[in-house]
């Protein structure tokens, strides 16, 4: 299925967010049996040292018992969920020609934001406060950076940030690839308020300039 709008997405979004919290929910209730069959079997164990009563233990036979540590559970399944729900978030299947500004160079800004916000981040107004570079990355690698880069800057309280996707000189064809999927990825992102390309000083079509909401900050 082919997203075009911004409900589409969040419906998606809420029906992948819906199936991992399911999924949980199952490990939770296998866990929960597991620890349960634990249970029971210790509870076995005392019962049978009780009805046997004392014994006689059987004398040092002198070899050395290596001692064994069983490894950590290492939880797989819901680390892969919720990469699952990460990815599902910024989707490849969003329609984003539909949501960018035709002009010079294409641009974005979130509905009821006046196009002065464009204007000024196009002139450099706003102070660029830091960057992330996804050359030479594969797009599920870009991806997941892409949304933990954004995710970090706005809980710092960053405004204004650099994306560079490069211009896909040594893609196949010499398309940019990555530079279509980072302009859909930016749009589905909350944080996101506005984007354009970036001036020639600051990478040209190979980068963007993103200018992020104000991060608030709740009072204990």
């Amino acid at each position: 299925m082919k997203v075009k709008t911004l409900s589409e997405l969040r419906e998606l979004q809420r029906v992948m967010k819906q199936r991992a919290a399911q999924a949980a929910a199952q490990r939770a209730a296998a866990e929960a049996a597991q620890r349960a069959a634990a249970e029971r079997a210790q509870r076995d164990r005392l019962l049978f040292q009780r009805a046997v009563g004392a014994v006689q233990p059987l004398p040092p036979h002198g070899r050395a018992e290596p001692a064994r540590r069983r490894p950590l559970p290492v939880p797989h399944q819901r680390q892969a969920d919720e990469q699952a729900v990460m990815q599902a978030a910024l989707s490849d299947a969003f329609d984003v020609e539909t949501l960018l500004h035709t002009d010079e160079h294409l641009s974005y800004r979130r509905p009821g934001l006046g196009p002065d916000v464009v204007r000024r981040l196009r002139r450099g107004e706003w102070t660029i406060q830091d960057e992330l570079d996804l050359h030479g990355l594969r797009t599920d690698e870009a991806r997941t950076q892409l949304a933990a880069f954004l995710r970090n800057a706005h809980k710092q309280g960053l405004r204004c940030v650099r994306v560079v996707h490069g211009k896909g000189l040594g893609s196949p064809g010499k398309t940019p690839v990555l530079k279509g999927r980072v302009h859909s990825w930016l749009v589905q992102k909350s944080e996101v308020l506005a984007f354009v390309q970036a001036r020639p000083a600051d990478g040209g079509a190979g980068a963007l300039i993103v200018l992020l909401r104000a991060a608030t900050h709740h009072r204990a």
